[in-house]
């Protein structure tokens, strides 16, 4: 569906440690500590394009700021990883269809080899439930409907608006300095540390640079609507990055309670 038709619409995780043995010097063993773990998903999820935001009214009548997320053309499975094959369990999803000259050969060969047409995003979906993986096939479209459900909450998680090199009063909200009386320190960032104690700048400091343009999940967001005859999903309150942003939608992890 095009997003100006979406626009018109109203109405991760547990981790399993598989560290090998690492040779560490003695040297580096009280500052570098070496960790390999795995993440996992509670269950598949699906891929979508942010159209926009509307005012959306719930049965009770309440009028509540809700985000449209389109679903193009994909959604279907391009490689199925288990862990006799790759080690591990996974499902591979293509989202966005292109044409051929716009995808690398070895990408075209992979997609041809599951019956798929070319994809613009491949996003692996990492799962504990091996029976949830062998039930799925190369070449399967999924189900929306049946994975995403009304009512129940979803995380999302996407690559948030880049904001480009800001000041410390905006990137992290530090106070301004007196306007008036000779000040001369405005919107300057302050002190960043002692001179001759530590005569160091301590790492981590907050301090002017890059601002978003990170990846970011919003959790236990409400999916108020689930449209397949306009494909698409409504989903209450806002989610990370600007229009024509590919976020990824998955059953929200609640620890005590699915998880």
């Amino acid at each position: 569906m095009a997003l100006q038709q979406v626009r018109a619409f109203s109405g991760r995780s547990a981790l399993k440690s598989t560290a090998a043995p690492v040779r560490i010097s003695r040297a580096s063993r009280r500052s570098a500590v070496v960790v390999e773990a795995r993440q996992f998903r509670k269950a598949l999820g699906v891929l979508g394009t942010k159209a926009g935001m509307v005012s959306f009214f719930t049965p009770d009548g309440l009028c509540v700021p809700a985000t449209v997320i389109a679903l193009e053309e994909g959604n279907v499975v391009t490689q199925v990883k288990t862990k006799d094959t790759d080690g591990y369990d996974a499902l591979q999803i293509g989202y966005q269809a292109l044409a051929e000259k716009k995808v690398t050969k070895p990408e075209l060969g992979h997609l041809k080899k599951a019956g798929v047409q070319p994809m613009r995003h491949l996003v692996e979906f990492k799962l504990k439930d091996r029976a949830a993986v062998e039930a799925y096939q190369p070449g399967q479209q999924l189900d929306i409907a049946a994975l995403l459900k009304e009512g129940e909450t979803v995380d999302i998680a996407g690559v948030t608006v880049g904001k480009g090199f800001q000041g410390t009063i905006k990137r992290w909200h530090h106070k301004r300095g007196l306007m008036s009386h000779g000040s001369k320190s405005h919107r300057q960032h302050g002190s960043i540390g002692a001179a001759t104690t530590p005569s160091r700048v301590y790492p981590g400091l907050k301090m002017a640079g890059q601002m978003g343009n990170v990846r970011m999940t919003v959790k236990n967001q409400t999916l108020l609507k689930v449209d397949m005859e306009r494909r698409a999903l409504v989903i209450k309150g806002s989610v990370p990055g600007k229009v024509g942003n590919v976020v990824e939608i998955t059953p929200a992890k609640l620890v005590g309670v699915n998880w």
